[in-house]
């Protein structure tokens, strides 16, 4: 019987566990899913790569504050006589990016996106070292619904499936086995199917019944009064946003692989800015040209690259597939059950 590992600040190592790549493999594996998963994503949803910043000017209000408490690295620039924050993400960055680069309705782009988030409470899924795939892309007021986005979610979630088909042919040992059904539900369905569990113990009991699940409209309140999980409000629309779920056998809980939806319009903004008692942030220049109509209806994401290096490669801790700083206690319960990490 394996210990249940679940996303709490503390690193434990199933009962047994035992990795089926050693390190020189799992360099090699994760080399090859990046390559092949960006063929699977930019060619499902019309990406073209671009280059993106790791730091940004704090005035500008591109920063994503994500739930509004973590701290952001910031650094003195003195030839420059500024300040720089390292992003938290490229949330903000990427819509505005696809202004600036002139990009088509239809058309989106992807980045290497790296971040630091120093106030992360590290565990076996969590680090102080974000790495993901930035994506956005231009959409219409007639794709600016549900529908669209279940079906994009449908796009990613069968990219996945089919990066660890091409994988399991260059390690056969690979075990993984993904469903690219996906099972769609709201926070709030899921508050009223399990009222008396915590938030992430929902997310568990019902991606271990029902598998590959897309959980939608996160960031607002819900009737008990309590938010599902903190979103931002200047860039998801909380009614038409969501996090890619995966079940994963190794950890046995629910594995978010991405945080994703279609971005705010002037409207939206506007409420959930209000909601949320940040209204000043209307003076910021982003803000100001999203409001003004300046830029273009958008949807995006982010996809863990690291967690997709965990799941497709059975891995039961982030550090054995990217290089991170690690507390002793971590550094000893890996060493003790024999997992190294990078």
């Amino acid at each position: 019987m394996r210990k249940k590992v679940c996303p709490i600040a503390v690193t434990v190592i199933p009962v047994g566990y035992c990795p089926e790549l050693n390190l020189y493999q799992t360099q090699t594996a994760i080399g090859a899913i990046k390559q092949i998963f960006v063929g699977h994503l930019s060619a499902a949803l019309n990406l073209k790569r671009v280059t993106a910043p790791l730091f940004v000017d704090p005035s500008a209000g591109l920063n994503d504050d994500l739930n509004g408490i973590e701290r952001p690295v910031s650094f003195d620039i003195p030839y420059a006589e500024t300040t720089a924050q390292v992003v938290h993400s490229l949330a903000k960055w990427k819509r505005l990016a696809l202004h600036k680069y002139s990009f088509a309705t239809g058309e989106g782009l992807y980045t290497d996106m790296n971040a630091i988030r120093r106030d992360e409470e590290t565990d076996n899924l969590h680090s102080i070292y974000v790495d993901q795939w930035d994506w956005e892309k231009i959409i219409t007021p007639e794709t600016r619904n549900e529908n669209y986005l279940k079906a994009t979610v449908q796009s990613i979630v069968s990219a996945i499936a089919a990066t660890s088909m091409d994988l399991k042919v260059l390690f056969p040992q690979l075990k993984t086995s993904l469903s690219d059904q996906v099972t769609f539900l709201t926070a709030q369905e899921l508050e009223d199917r399990y009222p008396d569990l915590t938030p992430k113990e929902r997310e568990n009991r019902f991606t271990r019944e029902h598998g590959t699940t897309f959980l939608m409209q996160i960031g607002d309140t819900l009737r008990s009064g309590e938010k599902h999980d903190g979103r931002a409000p200047d860039y998801d629309d909380w009614k038409l946003n969501g996090d890619i779920l995966f079940w994963n056998p190794v950890l046995e809980c629910a594995f978010e692989l991405s945080s994703m939806g279609i971005r705010v319009d002037p409207e939206t903004l506007r409420s959930q800015l209000k909601k949320a008692g940040c209204e000043n942030r209307s003076a910021l220049p982003f803000h100001k040209m999203l409001l003004n109509g300046e830029l273009p209806l958008t949807m995006g994401g982010g996809i863990g690259q690291s967690r997709l290096c965990m799941l497709l490669l059975g891995k039961a801790h982030i550090g054995e597939v990217q290089a991170s700083l690690w507390d002793q206690t971590t550094l000893q319960v890996c060493r003790e059950a024999g997992v190294p990490l990078l």
